[in-house]
């Protein structure tokens, strides 16, 4: 998770204004690059994604799936920076992630998804702001859109009924998804965080792997 925008380096995202397509498949396996064209979400435009400069390797695809984890779960790799969605049939959605380099790796085992917001509303922890001087100014919070660091979607994990604290979401930085930068904890780009939301419902249960 990073500052806004206006603080960032946002010189990735360009192109022609695409509304968001399904999910049909483009050569090579790989899922069809007019599927991170720029749409309009609920009255903001999210850009579409460089895909001469983001490597293609990252965008979402369907893999094969071995494991044991029921239809309709999410695995996260923290290692391998990546998040599963299992399919039927032995599949799985793969979707690129970015992590923090120290929130990503305090959380491990399975939570389920306690909550679920579209352009959610940003607030640092105090630890983060200790931390990071630069989002002190944020510490009253900062209001849903294209410049807030959690981007166009988040999915909020919980246990027992309490919130964890951490989250699936979005971002303003595509360049970071597939590295651990920064504070944070798993960032989609806007395109992936926004199909995993409409995908998946409250209730739905999400493990992180460390490895």
């Amino acid at each position: 998770m990073k500052v806004p925008a206006h603080l960032s380096r946002r010189s990735l995202l360009v192109g022609m204004p695409l509304f968001l397509a399904g999910c049909g498949m483009g050569p090579g396996g790989f899922f069809d690059g007019g599927n991170y064209g720029s749409f309009e979400d609920n009255g903001v435009v999210v850009p579409a994604l460089d895909l001469t400069v983001i490597d293609r390797d990252k965008l979402r695809t369907q893999v094969a799936w071995s494991g044991h984890e029921r239809p309709g779960n999410i695995i996260v790799n923290i290692p391998e920076r990546h998040l599963y969605l299992v399919l039927d049939g032995g599949r799985a959605l793969r979707y690129t992630v970015g992590v923090g380099r120290a929130e990503a790796l305090n959380f491990r085992g399975s939570a389920t998804i306690g909550r679920k917001e579209k352009w959610p509303h940003w607030t640092p922890t105090p630890n983060m702001i200790a931390h990071i001087p630069r989002y002190r100014p944020y510490a009253g919070g900062m209001a849903g859109g294209i410049d807030n660091p959690l981007g166009a979607r988040a999915l909020y994990l919980y246990r027992g009924g309490t919130d964890t604290y951490f989250r699936l979401h979005g971002t303003t930085e595509p360049e970071t998804i597939g590295s651990a930068v920064s504070s944070g904890c798993i960032r989609l780009f806007n395109h992936d965080i926004v199909d995993l939301y409409n995908r998946v419902p409250l209730g739905t249960t999400v493990t992180v792997l460390q490895g």
